[in-house]
Order: structure tokens, then C-alpha cells, then sequence
């Protein structure tokens, strides 16, 4: 067994105990408490990622540890190559959202230029990045698929206070919303895990022991159902989408980047690998059906940010556009799409964390989320402008910045997959495309109203970036272009992973080498 995951998640547990054990009044050291911490567990993930063999076993440092013996429950860890690059997107992010947060639970100014005080203390908020940072490696890194429900349901805790204490005016309304949807979905995923155990008669929640025991085609419906929902309430997928914009615009910005980075990304995770792993005949049963979901999700996302007026809301829309691409790429049943999908999942985490965390920078200068009252940010925070402007062209997926791979990958993997043997698919893909050109039109016209045209009157007043928020945004810029250009290495690791899971989901082998071109 593998030392790795255990020590990975146990860091940042440590490092909360010791942050909430500093003594009052410590808010500067619990900060820097948390840097040094976060860059150790990204330090760690990235000795142990060296050490992953793409062509080797599927699931690599894997630890197993009797948790609930009479039951069968194990708390049992261990990576594929999808799960490995999200554990790295967490860990990549977490660090930059600590320094990005580092005045966030001082409190919020509003457009008036009065605090919004936070509920709890400076020491609290960062103790909860460190805890959440655990549920995101552990839930990326689940075997045991009781272990991965826990780990689903308890990272909400974190991300509800975070939210209902240092968030906007309206942050409580936001996070008991975001809390009701995300238990109702973890409420039937639990009914359906348990169904699983149940039928499979396996006595195990061990994912690659149940893989293939569910035989009975409309057993596979029901509990494909349960687990499904709760992973669209989670990404989220339209209709049950609306918890999004209300908890992402109230959210602290560097909240706001955990959440639509790397939370939500545990429900396209968990369609990949539990709903078509677990249920292929189900997944296939449905797939039409959740095509169009996935392609209303594209177009009504785009739509409706067009007419957004507040910066945040108008990124969270987009994301639900981004999502929809996504599932739309796990159910086209093809590698190219597949692994377009799982690319996009870490490119979008890039992406929208520094548009976030660009519009974060604006709103605590101004103190306002709304589009409206800001312009001629260019003039007087040219750097802060030019940041906003890559973030920005990364979120429309323009060509030679990272989403522009993953995004042609899942448009052509759907466009040429033949798993369904009809024109379906294709038609889906196109119908996609529209929204490439609505993105840059809202994306365009907020950094138009925003950043160009007469200088507002207190926008003149604007400090440009610190050096702070420069270290803040420009790891994610390098990523961005970094992985636009060569995206080799993260596909190295994912593609096998795709291979494998094709291979469960049993899509013909001809299928398979359509989608990659081979």
C-alpha cells in the first residue's frame, strides 16, 4: 500500500488544527500558516504525480484500510489519470485562493462604501480552505464508493460557512440554497449507493469489485438515476442549475473559485466514472436524453449571461454553458470527447479561477459586483486589465489558450462518435457551436463596459495590482497559455484512463478508434 493519498489528505487536516489552535488575535500568522501548508501539499502532490505511470495499472497509490468491517466499508484511495490531474487542479488552485483571500474575511465592502462584516473570525476562514482542500483530494481519489459519498456530502460543510459567513448581503439566502440542492442530490445518491450494495450482493463499496455486478437492465435505470441526478445537481446541469449564480455571486471571489473550479467539477467526475462505469447499459439507455440537456445547458448558460449585470453572476452562467460542454463530452462515447471532457474539466478550473479572481480584484477596489459601474479600468490598472483580458479570451476559448483545446476536442469527439449509430450526436455538436460565438459576445461586452471607453469617476481613483495579486494571477495565465499550446502531458495522463472506462462501458472497439482518429 501507498503512503501518498493518506499523507496528502492528512497535511491540510494538521494544518486547520494548528491554524484554529493559534491564539487570538493571530490573524496574520493563521494566514501565512495556511500559504506554507497548502504549498506543502502541493509540493507532496507533485513529487507523488512524477511517480505515475500512464501506462501502468489504472488505479495507482492505493492505500486500503478497514473502516466499517460488517458492512464491508473500506476507506480506500487511489488515482486514475482523471482523478489525478483534478487532485492536481485542487492543489494548484488552493495556494492561490489563500493568496488571493488574504484580506476576504476582513470583510466585504459594498457599493457604499460600508463593511459587510463577516460572521466568524479571520483564523475560522482559513482553517475551512485547509478542510475543504481534504475533501477535494478525497473525493478525487475515492475507491471505496461509501467513502466518496462522505467525502461528497461533508465537503459541503466548509463551503456553506464559507459562503453564509464571509459572503455578500445575501449570503445567508445563497447558502442554505446551495446546501438544500446539494443535500437533496447527495439524499438520492445515498438511496441509490445503497441499492448497489444491496443488489450487486458483494458485501464491498469497492468500485472496481462492483464494476459489471448490476446486470439487470432496469435495476441499472433506477440507480443510475439516483447517482445521475445527484451529480447534475452538483455540476450543475440546467434545469437544476439555479443554486449557482446566487451562491457564486455571494461567495467570497476566492470561495467562488473552490466552488465552480473544483466542487462542481465532482459531478462530471462522478458521471464518468460512477454512472457509466457502474450502469453502461443504463448510460447508454439515456445518453439522448442527457445530450440535450447538456445542449440546452450550452446555449441557455451563453444566453443568459449576455444579460447579466453583475460580473459574478455572469461567470457563473458561463460556467453552467462550460458544464454542459463537458457532460456533453462524457456521453458522446467517444475518447477524443471523453478526453476533451476531463481536459476541460482542469482548463475550466484554470480559466474561470482567474476571472474570478480578476473580477474579485475589481469588485474589492470599487466595491460594487455590477458591470455598470465601472469603465477605463484600462487606464489606470493597465495590468489588472490585461489579466481581466486573458482571463477573459480564455473563458470564450479563443485559439491558442487551453480551453480552446478541450473545447474542440469534445465538439469534433461528438461530431465524428458513432456509438449511437445515427446523426444524433453530430446534430448535438453543431447545435454546440453556436455558443462559441455567444461566448464572445459576452465575454467581449463585459470587458468592453469594463475595461475600455471614459474612465468612471471612482474608478480614476484605482490602485493597480499589487504584487500580491500579480503572484496571485500569473501562475494561472502561464497555465493557461502553457497547456493552450501543449497539452500533451495532462492528455498522456487522461488518455488511458478514457481508454479504460470505454472499454467497461463496452463501446465497440471501432467506435473507439473513430473518436481518436486512429
Amino acid at each position: 500500500m501507498s503512503p501518498w493519498l493518506p499523507i496528502l489528505m492528512a497535511v491540510p487536516v494538521v494544518g486547520a488544527i494548528v491554524v484554529a489552535l493559534l491564539p487570538k488575535g493571530s490573524d496574520k500568522l493563521a494566514k501565512q500558516v495556511t500559504l506554507l501548508v497548502s504549498l506543502l501539499v502541493l509540493v507532496l502532490t507533485g513529487v507523488m504525480a512524477a511517480g505515475f505511470k500512464p501506462s501502468g495499472e489504472r488505479f495507482q497509490f492505493v492505500a486500503e484500510y478497514n473502516w466499517i468491517p460488517s458492512f464491508g466499508v473500506k476507506f480506500g484511495v487511489g488515482v486514475d489519470g482523471v482523478a489525478l490531474v483534478l487532485i492536481a487542479l485542487s492543489v494548484v488552485l488552493v495556494p492561490i485562493v489563500v493568496l488571493a483571500s488574504w484580506h476576504d474575511a476582513d470583510g466585504v465592502k459594498a457599493a457604499d462604501g460600508t463593511l459587510i462584516t463577516p460572521k466568524r473570525s479571520v483564523k475560522t476562514y482559513f482553517s475551512l480552505l485547509l478542510v475543504l482542500e481534504t475533501m477535494m483530494i478525497g473525493v478525487f481519489a475515492a475507491t471505496d464508493i461509501f467513502l466518496f459519498y462522505v467525502f461528497f456530502e461533508a465537503m459541503l460543510i466548509p463551503m456553506y460557512f464559507m459562503i453564509g459567513s464571509y459572503g455578500g448581503a445575501q449570503r445567508s439566502y445563497a447558502a442554505v440554497k446551495f446546501l438544500l440542492y446539494s443535500l437533496f442530490g447527495g439524499l438520492l445518491m445515498l438511496v441509490a449507493v445503497i441499492g448497489l450494495y444491496v443488489v450487486a450482493g458483494k458485501q464491498t463499496f469497492m468500485f472496481p469489485e462492483l464494476v459489471g455486478a448490476i446486470q439487470d437492465p432496469t435495476m441499472q435505470k433506477w440507480l443510475f438515476g439516483g447517482f445521475f441526478i445527484a451529480f447534475a445537481i452538483k455540476a450543475p446541469l440546467w434545469p437544476v442549475h439555479t443554486w449557482l449564480p446566487d451562491a457564486a455571486a455571494q461567495a467570497p471571489a476566492g470561495a467562488a473559485v473552490l466552488l465552480v473550479g473544483v466542487l462542481d467539477k465532482v459531478g462530471t467526475f462522478g458521471m464518468l466514472r460512477f454512472c457509466l462505469e457502474l450502469f453502461p447499459d443504463a448510460a447508454k439507455a439515456f445518453t439522448m436524453p442527457i445530450v440535450v440537456l447538456a445542449v440546452i445547458s450550452i446555449i441557455y448558460g451563453a444566453i443568459v449571461a449576455i444579460g447579466q449585470t453583475d460580473m459574478k453572476r455572469l461567470i457563473a452562467y458561463t460556467s453552467i454553458s462550460h458544464f454542459g460542454f463537458i457532460v456533453l463530452g462524457v456521453f458522446a462515447m467517444s475518447s477524443v470527447a471523453q478526453s476533451g471532457a476531463a481536459l476541460y474539466m482542469v482548463n475550466h478550473g484554470f480559466a474561470t479561477g482567474a476571472l474570478f479572481l480578476a473580477a474579485g480584484f475589481l469588485i474589492a477596489r470599487r466595491g460594487s459586483p455590477f458591470i455598470g459601474d465601472y469603465g477605463g479600468v484600462q487606464k489606470v490598472a493597465p495590468v489588472l486589465a490585461g489579466f481581466f483580458l486573458i482571463a477573459g479570451l480564455a473563458g470564450l476559448s479563443l485559439p491558442g489558450l487551453s480551453s480552446f483545446v478541450s473545447e474542440f476536442m469534445v465538439m469534433i469527439g461528438t461530431y465524428s462518435s458513432q456509438a449511437h449509430g445515427s446523426g444524433a450526436l453530430a446534430a448535438a455538436a453543431v447545435v454546440s457551436a453556436v455558443a462559441v460565438v455567444l461566448a464572445a459576445v459576452y465575454i467581449l461586452w463585459m470587458v468592453q463596459r469594463t475595461m475600455n471607453g471614459p474612465t468612471a469617476e471612482p474608478v480614476k481613483a484605482f490602485k493597480d495590482l499589487n504584487a500580491r495579486e500579480i503572484w496571485v494571477l500569473a501562475p494561472l495565465v502561464a497555465l493557461i497559455i502553457g497547456f493552450g499550446f501543449f497539452p500533451k502531458p495532462l492528455l498522456d495522463v487522461i488518455n488511458p484512463s478514457v481508454q479504460q472506462t470505454l472499454t467497461n462501458v463496452q463501446v465497440p472497439t471501432s467506435t473507439i478508434a473513430e473518436g481518436t482518429g486512429q
